[in-house]
């Protein structure tokens, strides 16, 4: 473990341990999702050619008039559904999931947890 215990640095380590297993292609791209204390983004990425698939936030005009005064995790869970939706659209249904060096709690799992039932395999 680093010296250093600035959660965002050990968050970071977290993240490109994962990253150097975890990576997605054309055929099964990745689910990275980056959260803030405010916000929740989500983007499926093909690796190989660098390029986003689908993406979704909770600061899209769309997903923020849904969410009205919901909770955090209420957010994510909708954000979760939309870019399952945008990923299906585009004839695409399994993804590698790259939690971000998150811990997989709260809205993380949430957002998670949603894609599936979008219809998302992971």
């Amino acid at each position: 473990m680093p010296a250093d215990k600035n959660p965002r640095k050990l968050r970071l380590a977290r993240h490109k341990r994962v990253r150097r297993k975890v990576s997605g292609d054309a055929e099964r791209p990745r689910l990275s999702v980056f959260r803030s204390s405010q916000h929740i983004y989500a983007q499926v990425v093909d690796d190989v050619s660098g390029h986003t698939v689908a993406s979704a936030s909770s600061l899209e005009p769309e997903i923020r008039a849904a969410s009205g005064k919901t909770s955090k995790s209420g957010v994510s869970e909708l954000v979760g559904a939309a870019v399952a939706q945008r990923t299906l659209s585009l004839g695409t249904s399994k993804v590698v999931f790259d939690r971000g060096g998150y811990l997989f709690h709260g809205r993380v799992k949430v957002l998670a947890e949603s894609a599936r039932k979008g219809g998302l395999v992971f």
